[in-house]
Order: structure tokens, then C-alpha cells, then sequence
């Protein structure tokens, strides 16, 4: 690797407010289905919840804080937010 070279930054776990923000398609019910599989995976902190629809109202995001435990973690949950169907990212 050379000096030019950029490195990604290392997490290092636990991380205990971790944030994670999911843009989705709006609809009825997306908002409990997010929450609920991130509780399934890992602690939230409701009390960081936070939403915004885009200007024409096609599209929610939501974010909320997580304790994150490891890399393992932050994969299943984005695999299984993606394989929701509504959900388009997950920063």
C-alpha cells in the first residue's frame, strides 16, 4: 500500500451509539418493520429516532442509534433491511 493509498477506518466494537439510517420507499407499516428488525438485532435507543420524507413524499428516512457489537452485527442487519423489499440504503 502506498502513501496515496486510503485506508477504511477501523470500528472498534462496541460501539454503544452506533447510528444507522435506512432510506425506504413510504408506506403503512415500514416504520415498525425497520424498528423491529433492528431490535432483533441489536439494542436501540428509541429515544434517538428520527424521520424525513424526501420533497415529494416517495421516499422515507429514518435513523436511530444502535449498540453495535461487531462487524457480523452491522451485516445482518443490513441484509436483512435490503431484503425487505422497500428499503433502498442503509448507511
Amino acid at each position: 500500500m502506498t502513501d496515496t493509498e486510503v485506508k477504511a477506518p477501523k470500528i472498534e466494537f462496541p460501539v454503544t451509539d452506533y447510528p444507522v439510517k435506512v432510506i425506504s420507499d413510504t408506506g403503512v407499516g415500514f416504520k415498525d418493520r425497520i424498528i423491529a428488525i433492528l431490535e432483533k438485532h441489536a439494542t436501540v435507543d428509541l429515544k434517538t429516532f428520527a424521520e424525513r420524507q424526501s420533497t415529494n413524499g416517495k421516499y422515507t428516512t429514518i435513523q436511530l442509534h444502535i449498540v453495535a457489537t461487531d462487524q457480523e452485527q452491522l451485516y445482518n442487519i443490513n441484509s436483512e433491511l435490503r431484503a425487505t423489499g422497500f428499503v433502498h440504503m442503509v448507511l
